[in-house]
């Protein structure tokens, strides 16, 4: 339990640092990535990079494997 919560949090802070890099190469601005901006704040809802980093991973993982 303990290995995979490290790992959860060691991938987060990836890409929270990797963003700024991967909003230049057009992740956050593909069909289904949902931004609001309401009251002065903006929220964004990345679902459709969430399913394409997704499904990258699982491609490397399998082909690790």
């Amino acid at each position: 339990m303990l290995k995979w919560l490290l790992a959860i949090v060691i991938a987060l802070l990836l890409f929270s640092g990797l963003t700024p890099w991967l909003r230049r190469m057009g992740l956050g601005k593909l069909p289904g990535d949902f931004t609001f901006v309401r009251d002065g704040r903006r929220y964004e809802f990345p679902l459709g990079s969430t399913i394409l980093l997704s499904l990258l991973a699982t491609l490397l993982f399998h082909m690790l494997k």
